[in-house]
C-alpha cells in the first residue's frame, strides 16, 4: 500500500505540474463527470448506506447525495466569475502599475473523511478540489465499508488515478498518507486525529482545512415555543441517530419549561418514527458494535427520565434523555455521537439564565454548532456573546442545509470553511500580482532616495 500511495502522489504530481488541470472548461467537464456518476451510481450508494448505517433512501438522499448535487450545480454556474481575476487599486507610490489578484490551485491534495456522512462529507470537498483546479487522493472511511467500496468502484470507472485516486485502509493507511507531501490536506474527523493530522502537515508546512465537531450545546429558554422547540430537536437528535458532527450534544433548559419540553419531546419522537421507533426503517443504527457500547455506556451517567430501550444486536438504541448529570462525567465531556440527550436545568437566581448559560458555553472549547430555542432577539444577544463555527436561533442543523453560506469550525472545533464559493476558496491559493509598464520609471525609490520630503507626503 505505501508503494501505491508513494506512486499515485507522483503521478498526480506529474499531471498536475502538466498543466491539465487548469483549463476552466476541463474543470466543468469533470464537474459533470462527477455529478452522472453519482446518478449512475445512486440506487449502489444508498443501498451501501442501508447496509452500513440502515440510513433509509429519502434519508441518504436528502442528508448526502442532494447536499453534493447542489455543491456541484453551484459551481458550474459560478465557477467562471470565482476564478476571473480580480482588478485592484494601485496606490501613487508603485505607479505605473496594475494590480490583480488572481486564484491559482494548491496542488496535490489529500481528502480524508468519516464514516457518519460517508458520501457528502468526501464528495463535497472534492467539487471544491475539482472547481479549483487541484488532483485528490480521496481517503474513505474503513467503518463503511460497503459505500466505501462503492465509492472507490464509482472514481475509478470515471476519473483516472492520476487525477483523482480512492485510497481504502486504516490508521495504518493514515500513517502511510501522512508520510507523502501534500498541497493540502482536507480533514473531517475527531479533535483527537486530527492532531495527528496537523502534526503530519506541519513537517512539510501543508496547509490543512479540519472540520471537527465537539458538544455542541442546545439552550432552551423560557420564552421558547416548546412544541416547535420540541419538534425540531427530535428530528436533529434523531437524524442519522444523532452520529452528526453538528447534532445537539446537551441541553442547557430553563426550569420553567423543562417538564413541558420532557412530554414534548417524547410526543414528537413518537411522531417522527412511531410507536415502535425500532421498527421505523427511518432510525439509523449505530455504525459498529464499539459505537453502540459506547454511547450506551453513557446511560450510568445520570437518570434516565425518557427512552433508554436498547437492542445490542442489531445496534439500536432509542432516544434517550438524561438528567442529574454530572459536570466532568464522560456525558458532559465527551461527544456523544448517538441519541442520548443529557438534561441541565438552569434558573435564574442568583444571576439569569441567559448569564449562566454564558458562562457555562464559554467555559468549555468552541462548539462546531450553537442552537438556541427562544425569543429571537435574546438570541442574537447570546450569539454574540459566545463563539461556535456556526448555529440556528430556534433551529437546528439547518445552517449546513444552505449552500449559499459557509461551514466550518473554530478553536477546537475546526480550522477553515468550505460549501459555496468558499469550497473554491478553500483548494485555492490567492496570488497577488503587480504589473508594472515600462512608459515611465519613478526616481522616487530608487537610492539615494532625492526628494524624500515630497515622498513622505505621497506615501
Amino acid at each position: 500500500m505505501k508503494e501505491y500511495i508513494s506512486t499515485t502522489r507522483s503521478k498526480q504530481k506529474q499531471f498536475f505540474r502538466s498543466g491539465a488541470t487548469l483549463p476552466l472548461c476541463f474543470r466543468r467537464q469533470m464537474l459533470r463527470k462527477l455529478s452522472d456518476a453519482m446518478h449512475q451510481y445512486e440506487k449502489p450508494l444508498t443501498e451501501a448506506l442501508w447496509t452500513d448505517l440502515h440510513k433509509s433512501y429519502e434519508e441518504a438522499y436528502l442528508t448526502e447525495l442532494s447536499i453534493v448535487y447542489g455543491e456541484i450545480r453551484n459551481h458550474l454556474r459560478h465557477l467562471s466569475q470565482w476564478a476571473k481575476p480580480e482588478r485592484k487599486s494601485s496606490p501613487l507610490a508603485i505607479l505605473p502599475a496594475s494590480s490583480r489578484i488572481i486564484k491559482e490551485p494548491l496542488g496535490n491534495t489529500l481528502i480524508i473523511a468519516p464514516w457518519n456522512y460517508p458520501v457528502q462529507l468526501l464528495l463535497n470537498p472534492l467539487v471544491g478540489a475539482i472547481s479549483a483546479g487541484c488532483t485528490a487522493v480521496l481517503k474513505p472511511s474503513p467503518y463503511v465499508p460497503n459505500v466505501s467500496t462503492v465509492i472507490e468502484d464509482m472514481i475509478k470507472e470515471t476519473f483516472d488515478e492520476q487525477y483523482i485516486a480512492v485510497v481504502q485502509g486504516n490508521r495504518e493507511v493514515n500513517a502511510a498518507l501522512f508520510e507523502q507531501r501534500w498541497d493540502m490536506i482536507f480533514f473531517t474527523g475527531s479533535p483527537a486525529l486530527a492532531k495527528t493530522v496537523m502534526a503530519a502537515a506541519a513537517k512539510n508546512l501543508t496547509p490543512v482545512v479540519l472540520e471537527l465537531g465537539g458538544k455542541s450545546p442546545c439552550i432552551i429558554d423560557k420564552t421558547a415555543d416548546i412544541a416547535v422547540t420540541a419538534k425540531r430537536l427530535a428530528w436533529g437528535k434523531t437524524l442519522n441517530s444523532g452520529q452528526t458532527c453538528i447534532a445537539p450534544d446537551y441541553i442547557l433548559i430553563h426550569k420553567d419549561v423543562k417538564e413541558a419540553f420532557v412530554k414534548a419531546f417524547a410526543a414528537e419522537v413518537r411522531a417522527l418514527h412511531g410507536e415502535d421507533i425500532a421498527a421505523d426503517r427511518h432510525y439509523v443504527r449505530m455504525v459498529n458494535d464499539k459505537a453502540f457500547e459506547r454511547v450506551t455506556g453513557y446511560f450510568k451517567d445520570g437518570d434516565i427520565i425518557y427512552g433508554g430501550r436498547t437492542d445490542a444486536t442489531t445496534r439500536f438504541i432509542e432516544p434517550t434523555l438524561i438528567e442529574n448529570v454530572a459536570l466532568d462525567s464522560p456525558l458532559m465531556t465527551e461527544e456523544i455521537f448517538g441519541p442520548v440527550f443529557p438534561v441541565i436545568t438552569m434558573d435564574d437566581n442568583g444571576k439569569d439564565f441567559r448569564s449562566k448559560v454564558i458562562d457555562f458555553v464559554t467555559s468549555r472549547e468552541k462548539p462546531l454548532a450553537f442552537y438556541y430555542f427562544g425569543k429571537e432577539s435574546d438570541g442574537w444577544d447570546v450569539i454574540r456573546r459566545t463563539s461556535s463555527g456556526g448555529g440556528c436561533i430556534n433551529d437546528v442543523i439547518m445552517h449546513i442545509a444552505n449552500e449559499n453560506v459557509p461551514f466550518g469550525g473554530v478553536g477546537n472545533s475546526g480550522m477553515g470553511r468550505y460549501h459555496d464559493r468558499d469550497s473554491f476558496e478553500a483548494f485555492s491559493h490567492t496570488r497577488s500580482i503587480i504589473a508594472t509598464g515600462n512608459w515611465i520609471d519613478l526616481p522616487f525609490r530608487y537610492m539615494p532616495y532625492r526628494m524624500f520630503g515630497l515622498v513622505k507626503k505621497i506615501l
